[in-house]
């Protein structure tokens, strides 16, 4: 699933080049996760003022109301002055005057929903319940310190939830809790402070390098130009269960929770 950095990269791939410009037609395909939200007719002559991130949606702020776009456990946006034909699995084409944004979503786990601004009804159902965003600068370490003391869960489910901090899913959690030396099965109420400011270091360092180097192409990632991410080749223990720990040559383990696997270095990580 595309988390926070592979969407960040897409925002960032193709931001600038459809900014300001102005939608020719929208063509939707098969259903996706829900409806659009009004007819694509309707968004014919739009301006699409800005695209921002909010958590792992991407919203177009158009000069009229919203478009919230998620891509699902599979999906991925192209943006280019033309497209070829679609496909089977392209399920959205947005032709504007400055070229033609595609969503390909296999699955058709994601979306692209209307709402008239961020404060409505239709938005907040599915932004309302989302933390903090981790590199904008909010991501108060005091303020995480008290929201995990409320948690029993293990601290893994916890980051995953995205209702204390947005974004930090199941590679880099993974990653996070390894730079900052928790086992992810420990309760997270049991976080003393000190190793909490290590876990906030940690994510957002980790979130930032994710970006850099473009998100993890684990499958089928690609951003908006078409480039994949290289973040997966230096993971310290994602993906790598049974090979040695890069710090202490512990092999890597591997484990089930809440349904996704977790990988952790029983020697580095204390719980």
């Amino acid at each position: 699933m595309p988390e926070l950095p592979e969407v960040e990269v897409t925002r960032r791939s193709f931001a600038d080049r459809i900014q300001s410009a102005r939608i020719v037609a929208l063509h939707m395909g098969k259903p996706l996760r829900w409806p659009l939200g009004l007819p694509p007719q309707s968004l014919v002559g739009r301006r699409i003022e800005a695209v921002r991130r909010r958590g792992k949606y991407l919203l177009l702020d158009l000069d009229e109301g919203i478009l919230l776009l998620h891509l699902g456990m599979s999906g991925s946006l192209n943006f280019a002055v033309h497209q070829p034909p679609a496909g089977p699995h392209d399920h959205m084409d947005m032709e504007t005057d400055r070229g033609v944004l595609r969503l390909h979503d296999p699955r058709r786990f994601g979306a692209v929903v209307w709402a008239p601004s961020e404060n409505s009804a239709t938005a907040q159902k599915l932004l309302g319940h989302l933390g903090v965003e981790p590199l904008d600068g909010g991501f108060d370490v005091n303020a995480f310190a008290l929201a995990l003391k409320k948690r029993a869960s293990a601290i893994k489910q916890v980051l995953l939830s995205g209702d204390i901090v947005v974004g930090v899913g199941n590679i880099y959690a993974s990653e996070a809790l390894f730079m900052a030396g928790i086992r992810p099965t420990v309760k997270a109420s049991r976080l003393s402070k000190p190793r909490v400011a290590r876990l906030h270091a940690a994510i957002v360092q980790v979130l930032a390098r994710a970006v850099q180097q473009g998100g993890s192409s684990l499958k089928d990632f690609v951003s908006a130009e078409g480039k994949t991410g290289y973040f997966q080749l230096e993971a310290a223990v994602y993906g790598r269960a049974g090979a040695p720990c890069r710090v202490c040559s512990t092999p890597i383990r591997s484990m089930l929770q809440g349904q996704r696997t977790t990988f952790y270095c029983p020697t580095c990580q204390k719980p």
